[in-house]
């Protein structure tokens, strides 16, 4: 049976959920599709859950962990009359109004929803390693956030994965808190920009480790170290390092939403005055539209500007019709 809302939140990180926190205050009645548990691209929380302590959040004197933190946000919304359901948007059909949703079943004839507005947050996923050990060691000295976790490093000798701008810039800014930062690099040369290059070179902090890739994670509670294999020569040698940044890209989470709306080559959704997409009616909030700050402060940020911005549309179209 098909379920129609005034608006249908697609994702449920700080981005969708502060979207319903608004958006339900405003009697808007949203319905939220968080995710599934299962799946590493499209979970409820989003890559918060996966997150030990965040200390950068505002209001939190002591730090929150990260699944705290989105559990108060589901919370919250919920209080306020916020419908979660826990299943993965599988397609979409922004065509005609109402706008269509189906989740899990994508056979089905019939859409599980129909929206008179969608609010897309379904985020962006990081590149990983896919290392044994990887997932269980995340916010355990494996990170792929140095302004999240640079200041859990202080002094302490760690490593960043990559060689292009978004690696350099990581591993310089790293090199506030730590001893030393080494950059871990498939190949002879870098792949950043010269300004970024030239930097990097310059700071007698940074090292590199060429024609290397991480094979192994080592630590049982904490990373200890890593194991690193010469590409050239197929050597393995070790790395006693107590943190690892992972920084060789992300990928926004909008494989559904493709030919369905206006993208950036790279996948990210295209949004102007705010949060507005070229679809009228379809907004987009957060790292699927974002990939140049991509912190939960600025997710959250842009979730109340959809809120805000669906608020004032759905009432445009009360006025018009």
């Amino acid at each position: 049976m098909t379920q129609h809302a005034k608006v249908v939140i697609v994702g449920s990180g700080p981005a969708g959920l502060t979207a319903a926190i608004y958006s339900a205050r405003a009697n808007l009645a949203p319905i939220v599709i968080e995710g599934e548990p299962s799946s590493t691209s499209d979970q409820p929380g989003g890559q918060l859950m996966l997150t030990t302590e965040i200390e950068n959040f505002p209001g939190f004197i002591d730090g929150i962990m990260g699944p705290e933190l989105m559990m108060n946000f589901r919370s919250q919304a919920q209080r306020f009359g916020t419908t979660y359901r826990t299943a993965k948007a599988s397609r979409v059909d922004f065509t005609n109004k109402p706008f269509k949703i189906w989740t899990n079943d994508v056979d089905s004839q019939e859409p599980q929803y129909t929206a008179d507005s969608v609010i897309i947050s379904t985020g962006a996923r990081s590149l990983m390693l896919n290392l044994e050990d990887e997932t269980r060691l995340i916010g355990h000295g494996v990170s792929t956030c140095a302004t999240c976790d640079g200041f859990f490093f202080r002094g302490k000798d760690i490593a960043v994965v990559g060689g292009g701008d978004s690696a350099i810039e990581e591993a310089i800014f790293l090199t506030k808190f730590a001893n030393t930062v080494t950059i871990i690099h498939r190949r002879k040369e870098l792949r950043a920009s010269k300004i970024m290059q030239d930097r990097a070179f310059a700071n007698p902090k940074i090292r590199f480790h060429w024609d290397a890739e991480v094979v192994k994670l080592h630590g049982k509670e904490q990373l200890e170290g890593v194991t690193v294999r010469d590409t050239v020569t197929g050597a393995e040698s070790s790395l006693e390092i107590t943190g690892l940044f992972v920084a060789i890209g992300h990928v926004p989470n909008t494989d559904i939403f493709k030919g369905q709306i206006e993208m950036e080559e790279t996948g990210y959704i295209v949004t102007k005055n705010g949060t507005y997409t070229n679809i009228d009616g379809v907004f987009a909030c957060g790292d699927v539209q974002d990939h140049t700050y991509r912190q939960a402060i600025t997710a959250a940020g842009s979730g109340c500007m959809a809120a805000i911005d669906v608020e004032r549309w759905l009432e445009s179209q009360h006025h018009g019709s």
